[in-house]
């Protein structure tokens, strides 16, 4: 009987030690890593676009003031320039994106009116020249992205909710509208670029969050929907506004926004299973109206607010490193 009992509890130890030995040794990857402070003021929903291997960070507000400052981020040597000053009306809530090694940006907001003006920045010359108007209303809180060689700008809030989608053709300085989507009007969306196919998902219409997920090819100009962002299949909920997008090693993601209040989870989206995981969290303050660069083997979550403060500090997410919460 005594031998017995003893193998027993023997037994049950092994059981114990090998499950913890499992939980301990669990490597987790996705590692985030505090890089050099701004040099401008801290600020949320400016404009930000990437260049090569220079992040370009337009505008914003501040708290107090609408901006008009342009910098640039050297993600080789981890430091800041400033560059000539936007020219425009100052604003936030605008959009960004590169097209043919130029910076665009357009829409927004001034304080008073929704804006709808579009500019070129060319980083070798560091100048902003005025380009033919956004081709919709004016209007804040829009997305903007470039695929297959054209910009698009689309949803946005212009006293409504909206869901057109607009084509820019840089070469032409034009604006055509393109066939709509079948998802809801939405402000405060977020969207990554994957092999020349937009995804775009999140966002508000009419006070709540929306669930709807797209993808537009912009090489056929043909928009497909995905799984919902809350999948009755699926165990993850990813319902959220204000929140940052980037791109990294083929995979896409959501981080940082608002969910009910702020949250610093971070969503990676995968292509060929159409599947979402969650990944570390962000680890600085939980935040919205964050902007993020992204390059080709790391990706930077920067700015933002939470309520009436505003951030200046810029972190790195590498998807392959291991999780390391202390460096």
């Amino acid at each position: 009987m005594i031998k017995t009992n003893f193998l027993k509890i023997m037994l049950l130890c092994t059981v114990v030690v090998a499950v913890s030995c499992s939980s301990d040794d669990e490597i987790v990857y996705g590692n985030w890593v505090e890089s050099s402070t701004f040099d401008g003021n801290a600020r949320g929903n400016s404009i930000a676009f990437v260049i090569g291997d220079k992040g370009y960070l337009v505008a914003g507000y501040d708290g107090d003031d609408y901006l008009t400052d342009t910098w640039e981020y050297n993600s080789t040597d981890d430091y800041w320039m400033k560059r000539a000053d936007f020219p425009g009306v100052a604003r936030s809530g605008a959009v960004g994106f590169e097209l043919n090694g130029k910076g665009y940006i357009g829409t927004g907001y001034d304080g008073d009116d929704e804006l709808q003006d579009f500019w070129q920045y060319d980083p070798v010359n560091d100048t902003w020249i005025q380009k033919a108007d956004f081709g919709g209303t004016a209007r804040y809180g829009a997305i903007g992205f470039s695929v297959a060689g054209n910009g698009y700008i689309g949803t946005g809030y212009d006293g409504s909710e909206l869901k057109d989608f607009w084509k820019y053709d840089d070469a032409s300085d034009s604006w055509e509208q393109t066939v709509g989507y079948g998802g809801q009007k939405r402000k405060n969306a977020s969207v990554f670029v994957i092999d020349d196919v937009a995804y775009i998902g999140a966002g508000m219409h009419n006070g709540a969050f929306e669930n709807d997920f797209y993808a537009f090819n912009g090489i056929d100009g043909n928009w497909t929907r995905l799984k919902d962002l809350d999948d009755e299949d699926e165990d993850y909920a990813i319902l959220l506004e204000s929140a940052t997008a980037f791109t990294l090693g083929g995979k896409g993601y959501f981080a940082t926004g608002v969910t009910g209040g702020l949250t610093s989870l971070v969503w990676e989206y995968d292509v060929a299973t159409d599947t979402w995981e969650d990944r570390p969290n962000f680890e600085g303050t939980p935040r919205q109206d964050a902007v993020a660069f992204s390059f080709s083997n790391s990706a930077y979550v920067l700015m933002g607010r939470s309520g009436s403060y505003y951030f200046d500090d810029i972190w790195k997410f590498n998807s392959e490193e291991e999780e390391n919460e202390d460096d």
